[in-house]
């Protein structure tokens, strides 16, 4: 069978080492030392680009699958707000629209007491716009409203704060504020009875509470508040279509907000990290990759008469050059391949695998009130995975035309006389 002459004898030599004794020995080692760092730093990066990628995700599908990418308010009495929800869901840019009330108020049971947004929602529009209705019981919308007695939709987070259970009662207070003639309003204060409660994994479980538009309305004092919320086609793009949107409306008492000035923070946090935590693993890849560097200088030490004897017997520079070039490789090539299956593997099973040590000790390293969400997410993207696998053999390959050259330009006749 044919085979080329500088692969053949790179790969002998690249077999061979662990079997030799003395100065060969110390190659093996520190050969094998280059292909555990770079497996283990191809492996680590791959899970780190995917729980990154995961976090990401989180954001656009779950925390912003909850709130709106874009909401429109006005402060004026006399809106038609049906009309103008049927108006703007009509623009092909949005996907669709709700009203909302929303009211800054606080939560008391007993002496425990929280902060908390409460959205006063329409049960037949909020579930267009928002995928909260996946996170509770079907009939918790309808129990909203019921008119015998006021009902409230809270998140875990809030639930624990105040140590309430469904079924269970509560105040919601709205502090003093300014009224429109320059005095102040009194505290509003209203009894609600718990009809559910939500778990999202997410920041929105200690801050969110719904009830219905009607609730939302008498707690604000029927001022101020009320808006249309905006699910749309193009995410990123929403400060731009909510501006135009505004631009479209005849009344100049409009106004808006959109995801990026709630959760921009965040998203460009997780982008940083991303960058950073990228870089640092892509700096590990580099430092185990150039230890090939150390392993090749000493092959060629201890092969300079084997390099003497090729060269008399006709092999040429390039041939010697593509040897250790061959030899340096197959390490890159093992240890990329093998990190790249060790991190699609880690990637694939991180979730489940924090998750049962959680479990196992009793302990949560991830809090939705701190973190984003409260469990580890990761997913696994391709393209990924064929970049940090190419990076690390690529930047193995660079590392062996150094040694591979000092090869190529061993003397025969010195190489041979110095071993006399």
């Amino acid at each position: 069978m044919f085979r080329p002459l500088p692969a053949f004898i790179g790969l002998r030599y690249a077999g061979a080492q662990r079997h030799s004794e003395d100065s060969a020995g110390l190659v093996s080692f520190i050969s094998g030392l280059s292909m555990v760092g770079l497996i283990l730093g191809v492996a680590l990066m791959i899970v780190v680009m995917s729980v990154m990628n995961g976090f990401d995700r989180e954001l656009r599908e779950r925390i912003l699958g909850i709130m709106p990418h874009a909401t429109i308010y006005n402060s004026a009495p006399d809106i038609d707000w049906p009309a103008l929800r049927d108006q703007l869901a009509a623009d092909p840019e949005v996907v669709a629209a709700a009203e909302v009330w929303q009211v800054n108020a606080l939560a008391r049971k007993g002496r425990e007491v929280t902060p908390l947004l409460v959205q006063g929602v329409n049960p037949g529009t909020i579930v267009e716009v928002s995928n909260i209705g996946e996170f509770l019981d079907p009939e918790a919308f309808a129990a909203l409203a019921d008119s015998t007695e006021a009902g409230v939709i809270l998140g875990r987070g809030i639930a624990e704060k105040l140590g309430i259970e469904e079924g269970e009662h509560l105040s919601l207070i709205v502090p003093n504020s300014d009224s429109d003639d320059g005095g102040r309003r009194a505290a509003r204060l209203a009894g609600f009875k718990v009809t559910d409660i939500f778990h999202s994994g997410t920041a929105l479980d200690h801050s969110l509470a719904l009830v219905s538009w009607s609730q939302a309305q008498a707690l604000a004092g029927g001022s101020g508040g009320a808006g249309i919320q905006l699910r749309l086609q193009e995410m990123l793009q929403a400060n731009w279509i909510m501006r135009r949107l505004l631009g479209d409306l005849p009344a100049q008492d409009f106004y808006g907000s959109d995801w990026s000035s709630t959760h921009g923070n965040l998203y460009q946090a997780i982008q940083m990290s991303r960058n950073l935590v990228g870089l640092l693993v892509l700096l590990i890849i580099a430092i185990a990759a150039f230890n090939v560097v150390s392993t090749l200088v000493m092959v060629v030490i201890d092969k300079h008469s084997d390099i003497a004897i090729l060269r008399t017997m006709g092999a040429s520079t390039r041939e010697i050059l593509l040897t250790f070039v061959s030899q340096g490789a197959l390490v890159g090539l093992v240890g990329a391949v093998v990190g790249g299956l060790l991190g699609v593997l880690g990637s694939l099973t991180v979730t489940d695998l924090v998750a049962g040590l959680e479990s196992a000790f009793g302990i949560q390293f991830l809090k939705s009130d701190v973190y984003p969400v409260d469990y580890l997410p990761s997913e696994l993207q391709w393209p990924d995975v064929a970049l940090v696998v190419g990076a690390g053999f690529l930047l193995s390959l660079l590392a062996t035309l150094y040694p591979a050259l000092q090869a190529s330009r061993v003397q025969p006749a010195a190489a041979l006389r110095n071993e006399q």
